[in-house]
């Protein structure tokens, strides 16, 4: 095994530059596993190739394994060496069958990648680099093999044999043990193997692609679970369909199979044929699970089976180019989520989730460009840059072609790069070659990090109006110089007085420091639209009034320019209030209140276009976050909002109720009645907790259960404890719902936050084992805010106490928790200072991972 504090003193470090493909090449690979939780060994047989004109030995990664025995073309050798924790065997011709057999321990791998055991169950989690874990390979994901599987197990234990690929034969043995082999005819990196044992239930299904094969289908989970797989079921057909439909992309193999596990350090896999599931992202009923979890189902569902085409059957050439494979398809399932419902409302979420994770990492310590250029652990770039701005990446580009020459640029690339490890050039080329475009400039939207700062100015004489645009990309660590970038930019104008629309909208492709537009022929004043449904993933500040604001927030016939209008006006009150002192209100009570009452808008787009900015993205907006002021500043808008349009909250309380439904309509009624029930309690009125518990009490579904626990939780009425007692009783053997719960509690705005969450940290049902349970108690209070930048610094003592406590049983979880600390800078000296000692203090850890060990150090140097 590596000595890891020898690794931290001198961390090794992975560069774009330096790759080079694979000295040795593993057209096929069969895989015998005799499996058992305490102790599986694993036979690998793997023909190799000589890839190119060199004498260099056979290296196969490796990482915990015990070695077996080791043979070539059927003859044991000694001659083989371990060097670090690679396998090393010399080897003399162009081609050779090498067979290796190991021994590892299922139970005892805490990390979740490799083979594990979960729930009682075997599975596997191969990406990045866990197939290592498994058996001595070249794991890396430009190896492109076609893998044979068999399995033998206790049957009682493990009645359920799956692997990727179909089914090919099944068998019993006469020791009470069973075998079944499964082959895959796709060639495919080992990032992608799969392998699941266990006692499971299914809920079969089948589809019929478009040339008249029929899929079987089949979602497993525990037995008494199956009820909850109905929807995912549903969402898997719906994603089939829609991809033949929207991208001529038709299914491969007989069968695909989904396994839904309890322990899983993603949200989940693409394994070929066989994805693999956390949990939450398959179970669902209305009694435990919100219309947040039910459409979080339905995107993951459809985002891995996309997978298929985007990201197996064409795969990346290399780690960096992990945005090839996880932008496009982020792309993919936003498009298929946007059209089950609400495209507007839709993109908002998206933009909303982009702001909070994705800008933040941009302007930090840990910023990184789309297509990174070096890494010293490839797990901790799984982030909101690589998905969520990979993904508007594509979204620009799909805008610079238009609809038809887009389609035809991605059948270009799925056709020509099929069964091959690509790269992000190699889609870049085929939207050039399709359309006939040059974007050579748009390329450095993958070399270069930073979120793009656009000033927009209209000035307007008589019939004239001359729009100015001015970029600028802040520097980012190891980026200081920035070069303009190419920003589509969808604008309009509409007249001051009529309300009207003075122009068509234009696509202006803004790629210099500085630019200016002319508009012509214009009857009135103009106002401006820009940006319109955040055609450009960039910061736009524009000389627009609060009136102008206003004016767009109820005239703009672009949604997301309406809800973009009424957000910006928020937040420029908020800011001024928590920087100068300045708390005038009446502007957005006034937008707000001409939203609540316009019947011609969706519930679910008012719902999202009333609430205020987070405090996070207020204090995004500030030179230096001060999050007391913020917190009082938010409280203030809300309390006055809450008074004032009493009225209107109350009868958005009482719409739409009704039995539950997942439509769209009665989704939107939901989450309007939440975001009123909020204002609500803002107010101070008397009757809050009352109403809030009322609703609590009467639900039919999680949905409304879960927006009134919420809102009773940041309160201090009795009402508060006894809600949490009968949630927690009533959901405790439901580990799912038992993360809201604990979610909830870390979320609340009370000043007694931090001292309820440490407590949690002590509770029976809290467990740092399972990546979910951390995630929604400490990755949910270090997004409070309020509690977690607790002056005192216990917020930060309490997150780096936890990290280093979860770092010894899974360090990929730990790391992804840690970026909160990272951005010190962005506050008072004091809480900087506190913050920095707490890094310290993890960096000084005996035995850290290296997972953790860069985040933290990167985290220091920013």
């Amino acid at each position: 095994m590596l000595d890891i504090q020898t690794s931290l003193a001198q961390p090794i470090v992975i560069r774009r530059e330096a790759y080079a493909a694979p000295d040795w090449l593993v057209p096929e690979v069969a895989l015998d596993f005799a499996l058992a939780a305490a102790a599986t060994r694993v036979r690998a047989r793997l023909s190799v190739t000589r890839n190119g004109a060199h004498d260099r030995p056979l290296r196969l990664d490796g990482a915990g394994q015990r070695p077996l025995s080791v043979s070539v073309d059927g003859v044991a050798v000694n001659d083989w060496r371990i060097e670090g924790e690679e396998l090393v065997v010399p080897l003399t011709g162009a081609a050779h069958v090498i067979e290796t057999e190991v021994e590892i321990a299922p139970e005892r791998n805490t990390q979740l990648m490799g083979l594990y055991a979960s729930g009682g169950n075997l599975c596997t989690q191969c990406e990045a680099e866990g197939f290592r874990r498994i058996t001595f390979f070249p794991d890396r994901p430009d190896v492109l093999s076609v893998y044979s599987v068999r399995m033998t197990a206790d049957k009682a234990l493990y009645p359920v044999l799956l692997a990727n690929g179909d089914p090919v034969e099944s068998g019993e043995l006469a020791d009470g043990r069973h075998w079944a082999t499964w082959h895959d005819p796709f060639p495919k990196p080992s990032y992608l193997f799969a392998l699941v044992a266990g006692n499971l239930a299914v809920n079969r299904g089948s589809f019929t692609t478009m040339s008249g094969r029929v899929v079987e289908l089949g979602i497993w989970v525990r037995e008494s679970d199956l009820a909850k797989t109905d929807h995912a079921l549903h969402a898997l057909k719906l994603a089939m369909e829609w991809d033949e439909r929207v991208y001529g992309r038709e299914y491969d193999l007989d069968v695909f199979n989904i396994v839904a596990v309890d322990d899983f350090n993603f949200g989940a896999m693409e394994n070929k044929g066989l994805n693999i599931f956390n949990s939450r992202y398959i179970l669902a009923d209305p009694d435990t699970a919100t219309d947040y979890d039910y459409d979080a189902i339905a995107a993951v569902v459809a985002h891995e089976y996309f997978h298929n085409w985007s990201g197996n059957r064409i795969t990346c050439r290399d780690w960096f180019q992990l945005s090839l494979k996880e932008g496009f398809t982020v792309y993919r399932d936003q498009g298929f989520s946007a059209d089950q419902g609400s495209r507007a409302v839709k993109r908002i979420e998206d933009v909303r989730g982009l702001r909070a994770a994705q800008f933040p990492e941009d302007a930090g310590p840990l910023a990184h460009p789309v297509r990174p250029e070096s890494y010293q652990e490839i797990s901790n770039f799984y982030t909101a840059t690589i998905y969520n701005k990979g993904a508007e990446l594509i979204r620009m580009m799909a805008s610079i072609l238009g609809p038809e020459t887009f389609r035809a640029a991605t059948d270009l690339y799925f056709d020509r790069f099929d069964g091959t490890a690509a790269t992000c050039e190699d889609y870049v080329a085929c939207m050039e070659e399709a359309g006939d475009v040059d974007l050579t400039q748009f390329r450095l939207w993958y070399a270069q990090a930073g979120t793009p700062r656009v000033s927009a100015t209209l000035d307007s004489v008589g019939s004239r109006a001359t729009l100015t645009l001015e970029q600028h990309v802040p520097p980012t660590p190891g980026q200081s110089d920035k070069a303009p970038m190419v920003l589509p930019l969808r604008v309009k104008l509409f007249g001051a007085e009529s309300g009207t629309a003075l122009t068509e909208e234009r696509l202006v492709l803004f790629d210099r420091a500085r630019d200016t537009i002319i508009f012509e022929g214009l009857a009135e004043r103009p106002v401006l639209s820009i940006n319109r449904g955040f055609s450009a993933p960039v910061i736009v500040e524009s000389d627009r009034s609060a009136a102008d604001l206003a004016f767009l927030s109820a005239h703009d016939d672009d949604p997301f320019a309406r809800y973009e209008a009424m957000q910006q006006l928020m937040l420029d009150t908020l800011v001024a209030s928590a920087v100068h002192g300045r708390a005038d209100h009446e502007g957005v009570i006034a937008a707000v209140a001409n939203t609540l009452d316009d019947a011609g808008l969706d519930p679910a787009f008012v719902a999202e276009a009333v609430l205020l900015p987070s405090e996070s993205f207020i204090g995004d907006q500030m030179a230096v976050v001060d999050p007391d002021a913020i917190f009082r500043a938010r409280e203030a808008l809300r309390r006055d909002l809450g008074r004032r349009l009493d009225a209107q909250w109350r009868r958005a309380l009482a719409q739409g109720v009704a039995p539950y439904a997942y439509t769209p309509e009665a989704k939107g009624f939901r989450r309007l009645r939440s975001v009123a029930l909020g204002y609500i309690a803002a107010s101070g009125a008397a009757d809050a907790a009352e109403l809030a518990f009322a609703q609590f009490e009467a639900a039919d579904n999680m949905t409304d259960r879960q927006g009134a626990l919420t809102t009773l939780v940041s309160g201090t009425s009795d009402l508060r404890i006894a809600a949490l007692d009968i949630f927690y009783n009533r959901y405790s053997d439901n580990a799912l719902v038992l993360d809201k719960w604990f979610q909830v509690q870390a979320l609340a705005s009370r000043d007694d936050t931090g001292a309820v969450v440490a407590a949690l940290t002590r509770h029976p049902d809290f467990t740092l084992a399972n990546p979910n349970r951390a995630r929604a108690l400490v990755g949910a209070f270090s997004a409070n805010q309020r509690a977690f930048h607790a002056a005192d610094g216990s917020g930060y003592r309490l997150l780096a106490d936890q990290l280093i406590a979860l770092d010894r049983l899974n360090p990929q979880t730990a790391a992804k928790l840690l970026p909160p600390l990272g951005r010190r800078r962005r506050f008072d000296a004091a809480r900087s200072g506190l913050m920095r000692a707490e890094l310290e203090r993890i960096v000084a850890t005996p035995g850290l991972s290296k997972d953790v060990f860069e985040q933290a150090s990167k985290s220091l140097e920013g």
